[in-house]
């Protein structure tokens, strides 16, 4: 699910909030990096179990209309129960890894804070998705998964109150919702009928080296803090460090370590994702600032044999 540029991004964050809170701990910083890696698997397993919780309302919605002896919304559709029988939605609610999961981590969010499931599925039977796939007679997987994804990438990922709770729920969690919706469409477009259990809940980390590298990347940029500064300094002669933007610094920095530290990475992987960094996460003109600085070191480094790169790289 994170991808190196992922894990880069929480390095940062990581070292801003150290900046932020001055607090110079080293190991607290560690253990903060680690929880907003382990977190954002959270937040993927939050938004698997509010598609749960959608289903367990359609449903009760479906059961209390057909007790009601007047005519309700819902029977204008040839078939009522079309949207809880719907095969995906089925497949998830039945998937007993991700049951076991969600209780494992005692994921409560949607029972505790229901107004956001309501919400949501008021603004979900609105929407012409529902209304087309309600009076529709196709009944295939295949449709019943593409009516899924669109419902969610229209209706559920941009919902602005969804986003709020998260935010206030943790901070991190607002630079994770992007990346996490993401991967949820792919991992749906990807679903078949026949998936296991197991399909729905991937890893985290492609394997354990990324942790090494997101734990290496932490410590010896703060490691080596007055070094990397000296070498920004130098490329910096009319620049005064407080006009640099903090952000700005803080990847340069990182980008500085990068280069120096991590043998197996080419330089040019290195100098873009600190580029594509910049662009999100800072001002518009830094890509080209950092890219100019971090060019120029990488041209002093091959000349005085500083850079010493091998292999194919991790990209």
């Amino acid at each position: 699910m994170l991808t190196r540029r992922h894990i880069r991004v929480k390095v940062m964050q990581c070292i801003y909030a150290l900046i932020q809170s001055k607090d110079d701990s080293l190991e607290k910083q560690e253990k903060f990096l680690k929880y907003s890696i382990d977190s954002m698997y959270t937040l993927y397993l939050l938004m698997f179990s509010l598609l749960t919780e959608l289903h367990k309302l359609a449903e009760k919605h479906v059961n209390h209309a057909s007790k009601k002896y007047i005519t309700s919304e819902d029977d204008k559709f040839p078939d009522p129960t079309k949207f809880i029988k719907n095969k995906l939605l089925q497949q998830i609610v039945a998937n007993e890894a991700l049951q076991k999961e969600f209780s494992k981590r005692k994921l409560e969010n949607w029972y505790l804070n229901d107004e956001y499931v309501k919400l949501i599925y008021k603004n979900l039977i609105a929407s012409d998705i529902y209304n087309s796939y309600m009076f529709s007679t196709t009944d295939t997987y295949q449709k019943d998964k593409e009516v899924i994804i669109a419902l969610y990438k229209e209706i559920i990922a941009p919902n602005e109150k969804i986003y709020e709770y998260f935010e206030d729920d943790k901070l991190t969690w607002i630079d994770d919702i992007p990346i996490v919706n993401t991967f949820i469409v792919k991992q749906l477009k990807k679903v078949k009928e026949d998936a296991v259990d197991s399909f729905f809940l991937p890893r985290l980390l492609k394997d354990e080296q990324d942790m090494i590298f997101a734990k290496q990347l932490l410590t010896k940029t703060l490691l080596h803090n007055e070094e990397w500064e000296k070498e920004i300094e130098g490329k910096t002669p009319n620049w005064d460090k407080d006009r640099i933007a903090e952000i700005d610094y803080i990847l340069l920095k990182m980008g500085i370590c990068e280069l120096l530290n991590f043998s197996s990475i080419p330089e040019k992987v290195t100098i873009n994702e600190y580029l594509e960094i910049a662009k999100e996460y800072s001002t518009p003109k830094s890509s080209i600032f950092i890219n100019g600085i971090l060019d120029k070191l990488v041209k002093e480094y091959k000349a005085n044999g500083k850079l010493q790169k091998i292999g194919r790289g991790l990209l």
